[in-house]
């Protein structure tokens, strides 16, 4: 049991997809304190300079344009605040296109992205501000903070012992990032809790009185949540032991982008068809608003028939014309019944293909499938093995719950929950229909259930335990140079238990180390130090990747054992312990978005001469310089070919044990012009594209720091040519503030040459090699959009005073492309920009096959609204390529495709190494 603090207050948050809710119970309360457990009112803005108290906090927030709203418009009782919060934000944004935010709870898992990045409202016009998913769910938090700290201005929130409610199915990484949040707005120490454990909690409290009244004999449960962004399964087995009933949870499931989000999409798609115009990304944004205030006014009590929704019109002003269409309240409840709960068999799975209900619009990757009967067919096939150890009776493939628990405002509608326990009851003809457990206030049933976790753990009312509902591995090095999972973490471990794996490993100080990380909900019983095959239900989490510092700086090698373990707060730690002294270090996740999958680590035995290739390059790059011949020097591309055959047949662990060695003789690359020269192609050969490969992150990272030196032998034509090239390589390696750094250095050189203009000048460049340096621009995908539009209008100029050449084309290209190579969707340029950019290479005197290639980047389809160009836009390109480009290959432009290797060396723009996959998931597939 935990030991008391001195709080006064234990309080439950519930920071939701849609709604955010807070609760809490008062210590010094007399008698029954799981029956004092109270809602919190939350005082927010209900229109401008009005304020309300309110159930539940609106998880959106408003981003006002200056000057918008009058005067102390956004002032509550604790001050003025610069981002609107709540129900005001809300409707405001319902009314006013592209400043709403919302649903950043789904980003906060959403791993394509760069989470901490400024990129929500998503599809935003430009000059709108923005905020990071993280921040926006710091807002929301900091307004419950400063709401209750008004309130209760002698015990601040800070002060009380806070449980935060986050999916069951949310990775280390969504809570690592959960807890950022709660630190941004002033809370730094709270604790983590499953919505559906919370869930539970709050029918246990409930029904304190009777228990085992209230469940009916149930032994096994399935809490169902579905939320505003996602649906969480998990099990719970519930037993008698000594008289005295025992709660334990049994399995949690996979996470599932999939809520009542979706169903305000596919409603916003059904209206939008009769609004007979399909609309851009802001008005869509504006529809699904629309769509959800309609969903939930027809689901009410005493709801009206019809409701109609509307938008404004394109060009139209805030109060000017408007489309609108009408849906019915049986429209919804057939919609949300048929699509989302069908009747479906026992043995149904997810299809990976949508029907009907559409899902992938707001840049979010829902799931393909909308049904939540067949994934909860899914769940309980993948668990049997779980409930039939618990209950020692066979499940017959699929577990079989004898009781149900709702949770989520998709359930407030009676006949929700009636369809999906009928549909469960079908898959076990001959067993009792599955009982329904009573649920009241589903909108701060998890809320008040975080507030009585905090009571279970201070000893009043029943724990439930089971600990952790996922085992742990990292990978190792197998036999046969084969990756297996060596368990770190087993199943069950119960939180604030901290691990030693019983194995003893050789760390690196002070240089990169690298540990993969997985992770599966499935039925294991393997302990730490056990080793499994690596196999498709281990679910890869985000590597940690870092840099182990020593005390004397000196590195070498130390032994190290792995401590693993949870927290009381509820995430995974990781510590390199040291055997032979005291010593421990920390090991953290990666909290950023991956621009594109990285390879898993690989183990490669080297060629049998790569020794040779090896000494090559010390030869030339080595301590002593060698007595070479200038001429040998410009031919050590060939000499390693003849010993490691053709540069295009390097594997990805060749190249990235050469680059090794080039950087270790970095220092040397300036012995003469031809070292430089031969340097710089070799390490960007070696390194290329700068990602995909374990530790490509610290080695794109230690050549950059070569890019401040710049060149030592300026005059040549040739070493710029080699200088320029080797960024464009690793660019996809470089971040953000590098990409930056490059283009502050080239952009004046990128429109032609003014007679009547003095030449740009920048210390350090010389304008050499222009062609490469263009591409080069091309290739900088992490630019911000106004930077990538700065860079296209100065090619265009080029492209108008010199001509249409390839390498203007293929920059521009990569500069508006739709599907971006490496880099965040968020920093892609406007539709409006893309399509503007069409029409001015359509009007180029250009071959349309010398067209194919920026056309396609412009106009292929990327799923996601805000990216997307007009349906005429793309049927002119079709029209403009059908000729010159196979049918195949215009595919891209009529649906939504993910990149193949084929299409990644073209928008590269030369060979990828072999054996290097970089290809991933859509964003929205």
């Amino acid at each position: 049991m935990t030991s008391p603090s001195p709080a006064r207050y234990l309080v439950g948050i519930d920071l939701g997809t849609v709604n955010s809710a807070l609760a809490y119970v008062d210590l010094a309360s007399e008698g029954d304190l799981a029956g004092a457990i109270q809602v919190f009112p939350v005082p927010q803005l209900v229109a401008a300079g009005e304020t309300a108290e309110l159930r539940l906090l609106p998880s959106s927030a408003y981003l006002p344009a200056e000057g918008e709203l009058p005067a102390g418009a956004t002032r509550l009782p604790w001050g003025d605040e610069a981002v609107v919060v709540g129900a005001f934000a809300r409707s405001q944004g319902a009314r006013v296109p592209g400043r709403l935010v919302s649903s950043a709870k789904s980003w906060l898992s959403h791993a394509r992205v760069d989470r901490t990045a400024p990129i929500l409202p998503w599809g935003a016009p430009e000059g709108v501000p923005r905020l990071s998913p993280v921040a926006a769910s710091a807002r929301y938090l900091g307004h419950l903070r400063a709401a209750w700290d008004a309130r209760f201005p002698g015990a601040p929130l800070a002060a009380q012992e806070v449980s935060l409610t986050v999916p069951a199915s949310f990775d280390e990484v969504a809570r690592e990032l959960t807890l950022r949040a709660a630190r941004e707005a002033g809370l730094p120490r709270v604790r983590l809790l499953e919505e559906p454990q919370a869930a539970f909690h709050d029918f246990t409290a409930r029904s304190r009185a009777s228990l085992e009244q209230a469940l009916a004999g149930s032994r096994v449960i399935l809490v169902c949540d579905v939320g505003g962004g996602t649906t969480d399964f998990t099990l719970i087995h519930a037993a008698v032991r000594d008289g005295v009933p025992a709660l334990t949870r049994l399995a949690v499931g996979d996470h599932l982008l999939l809520g009542g989000d979706n169903v305000d999409l596919a409603l916003a798609r059904a209206a939008e068809q009769r609004l007979g115009a399909r609309l851009d990304a802001v008005q869509w944004g504006l529809l699904v608003q629309a769509c959800r205030e309609a969903k939930e006014k027809l689901l009410a009590p005493g709801a009206p028939e019809r409701t109609r929704v509307s938008v404004v019109s394109r060009g139209a002003r805030l109060l000017g014309s408007a489309l609108s269409a009408e849906l019915s309240r049986e429209e919804v409840r057939a919609l949300l019944l048929d699509g989302f709960f069908p009747r479906v068999g026992r043995d149904e799975r997810p299809r990976s293909q949508p029907r009907g209900a559409a899902l992938q619009e707001l840049g979010l990757p829902y799931q393909a499938d909308p049904a939540v009967t067949r994934h909860a067919a899914a769940f309980l096939a993948e668990h049997a093995a779980e409930v039939e150890e618990a209950l020692g009776a066979p499940q017959h493939g699929l577990a079989r719950p004898d009781a149900l628990l709702l949770n989520g405002g998709v359930f407030t509608p009676p006949e929700v929950g009636a369809r999906l326990a009928e549909v469960i009851s079908s898959w076990f003809p001959g067993a009792p229909p599955v009982a329904l457990l009573p649920v009241a206030g589903l909108d701060v049933a998890v809320a008040r259930g975080a507030a009585y976790g905090a009571l279970v753990r201070r000893g009043h009312g029943l724990r439930i335990g089971g600990g952790t509902p996922r085992a742990y591995f990292v990978e190792v090095e197998g036999q046969a140079g084969r990756p297996e999972a060596l368990c770190v973490v087993p199943r069950h471990l119960e939180e604030g238990r901290e691990v030693e794996v019983p194995r003893t490993f050789a760390l690196k100080l002070d240089r990169p180390v690298r540990f993969e990380l997985r992770a599966t909900t499935r039925a294991r019983f393997e302990q730490p130090g056990d080793l499994a095959p690596v196999d498709e239900q281990m679910a890869p989490l985000p590597p940690i990747e870092t840099v182990l510092r020593s005390a004397s700086g000196k590195g070498g090698e130390v032994p190290v054992r792995l401590h693993a373990g949870l927290t009381e707060i509820g995430t995974l730690e990781l510590w390199c312990v040291a055997t032979d002294r005291d010593a421990r270090w920390k090991l953290e996740f990666s909290l950023r978005g991956q621009g594109a999958a990285e390879a898993p680590s690989e183990v490669a035995e080297m060629p049998r001469r790569f020794g040779e290739a090896k000494a090559l390059v010390e030869l030339f790059y080595g301590k002593k310089p060698a007595d070479v011949e200038k001429r040998e020097v410009k031919g050590l591309f060939r000499a390693l070919e003849k010993v490691l055959g053709p540069r295009e047949g390097w594997t990805t662990p060749v190249i990235r044990e050469l680059w090794a060695a080039l950087h270790a003789g970095r220092a040397r690359r300036r012995r003469t012009a031809d070292h430089e020269r031969l340097w710089l192609q070799l390490a960007g050969w070696c390194l290329r594209p700068g990602f995909g490969a374990p530790l490509d992150a610290w080695r794109v990272a230690e050549t950059f720091q070569v890019f401040p030196e710049g060149l030592q032998f300026q005059a040549e034509p040739n070493q710029w040519q080699a200088w320029w090239v080797l960024w464009r390589r690793v660019a996809g390696g470089l971040d953000a503030a590098q990409q930056e750094r490059i283009f502050e250095l080239i952009g004046a050189f990128l429109p032609p040459l003014d007679p009547k203009k003095p030449k740009p000048k920048k210390a350090g460049v010389k304008p050499e090699a222009v062609d490469e340096l263009i591409r080069l621009a091309g290739a900088l995908e992490r630019l911000q959009p106004a930077r990538k539009v700065q860079a296209g209008e100065a090619l265009f100029q080029r492209a108008r005073a010199e001509g249409a050449a390839p390498h203007l084309l293929w920059a521009l290209g990569r500069l508006g492309a739709r599907v971006p190579f490496y880099g965040s969707p968020h920093a892609c340029v406007s539709p409006e920009t893309a399509e503007d950019w069409i029409t001015r290479l359509l009007a180029l005197k250009a071959a349309p096959a010398d067209l194919a290639f920026p056309l396609l980047q412009l106009a292929r389809r990327s799923g996601d609204r805000a990216r997307e160009v007009s349906d005429d836009v793309r049927a002119r390109v079709l029209s403009a390529l059908a000729e010159v480009v196979p049918a195949e290959s215009l595919r891209p432009v009529r649906e939504v495709v993910a990149l193949a290797g084929a299409d990644e060396q073209r928008i590269f723009g030369e060979s990828l190494p072999k054996g290097l996959r970089l290809v991933a998931e859509p964003e929205v597939a």
